[in-house]
């Protein structure tokens, strides 16, 4: 088995806020297996997504104790030079997937937001809401591909620290897997939580219940009365 990554190599790519609060992970038996299936996967000819530079992007872009919003992913987009580390997001110059066609047309509904010329989600990561993967690579064009390998318990972990954090964020729960997840980890800590919840912005499942959710404005009006400043969702 693999040795543990360095301290000083992990804070590298997540930030000295996570690190410090991550750093346990780092030496248990599920994530040295995880490291070693990784190394693996990328010696077999087939890609893995996202670079690995760009797997702890989220966390790098958005430190835990700026965090105000969590919203959930399942895994990453699973072809070429799309996924960069953020749920939903793509890189720039690249087509934008049916889900994030569908945010956009949510977004456009709820707040009166035109749609962009791109599909990167930073500048909503740079101001607080973590764009997080339940499963942080994949293989091209597998979907699901890297389930059941370790992420899983990682995020869960992440998902623990902060539902448990003095200040908790807001939860957005979009679709059957987010719910299940991190169900299971917020009825296990106190019930100070804003959470919202919808169907998967899918074309399968935008109209039974994501469109109309009004989750973007909720958000705003959630973060104002705790006296925070809220999201500017104009992706710039």
């Amino acid at each position: 088995m693999t040795q543990p990554p360095s301290p000083s190599k992990m804070e590298l790519l997540l930030g000295s806020s996570w690190q410090n609060v991550l750093q346990e992970e780092w030496c248990k038996p599920y994530f040295l297996q995880l490291i070693d299936f990784l190394i693996q996967e990328r010696a077999s000819p087939v890609p893995i997504y996202p670079p690995p530079q760009e797997v702890f992007s989220a966390f790098a872009l958005t430190p835990f104790d700026q965090v105000k919003v969590v919203i959930m992913g399942q895994d990453p987009y699973h072809g070429p030079k799309q996924a960069h580390g953020l749920s939903f997001s793509v890189c720039p110059g690249n087509p934008l997937p049916p889900s994030l066609r569908n945010i956009f047309q949510e977004l456009h509904t709820d707040l009166g937001i035109s749609p962009p010329s791109h599909g990167s989600l930073i500048s909503w990561a740079k101001q607080g809401v973590l764009m997080l993967n339940a499963v942080l690579t994949v293989r091209a064009h597998q979907p699901r591909s890297h389930q059941k390998k370790g992420w899983e318990q990682f995020t869960d972990t992440v998902i623990t620290h902060l539902a448990t954090r003095e200040d908790p964020p807001i939860f957005v729960l979009w679709g059957h897997d987010a719910k299940a997840k991190c169900r299971l980890i917020l009825e296990k800590v106190p019930p100070i939580h804003f959470i919202l919840e919808s169907m998967h912005p899918s074309p399968y499942s935008a109209h039974f219940g994501f469109f109309g959710c009004r989750h973007f404005s909720k958000i705003n009006e959630h973060l104002k009365s705790q006296g925070k400043a809220p999201i500017d969702w104009v992706i710039k």
